[in-house]
């Protein structure tokens, strides 16, 4: 299993949040996710300036293998997406926690962020996939 970033917060669909210096939250999904889905080949990122609802579905990672919805972890504005992903979706498969983020939102409630899993909650939910 790949490592899992102490500074993310997940939901159990494999989504992560990074909260940045400057108040704004990064998103994207996890490792385990794109292992899961394959090679990617399109992303269908929001809009900027589209409102992100926690738990609703803002963007699509397709591979190979299969369409996925992506759901947002939290709710906010969407500020800039990652628009180098449309022209190469697999970097997501390269550094899902790196250059492979999908958007950031601002706006974004503390209560929200404090109610997704950390790290060791989220690696708990993987080894209970495994099974």
């Amino acid at each position: 299993m790949s490592e899992i970033p102490g500074d993310l917060k997940f939901l159990k669909s494999h989504e992560w949040a990074r909260v940045e210096g400057d108040g704004r939250v990064t998103v994207g999904i996890s490792d385990h996710a794109q292992g899961l889905l394959g090679d990617l080949v399109y992303v269908e990122l929001p809009e900027v300036g589209a409102d992100a609802k926690a738990g609703e579905a803002i963007a699509v990672v397709e591979s190979v293998k299969a369409a996925s919805d992506v759901y947002s972890p939290v709710s906010g504005t969407v500020v800039e997406v990652n628009s180098a992903l449309s022209d190469k979706p697999e970097t997501i498969n390269e550094d899902a926690y790196g250059e492979g983020w999908l958007y950031v939102l601002e706006g974004v409630e503390a209560d929200e962020l404090n109610a997704l899993l950390g790290p060791d909650a989220y690696a708990e939910v993987l080894e209970n996939d495994d099974h």
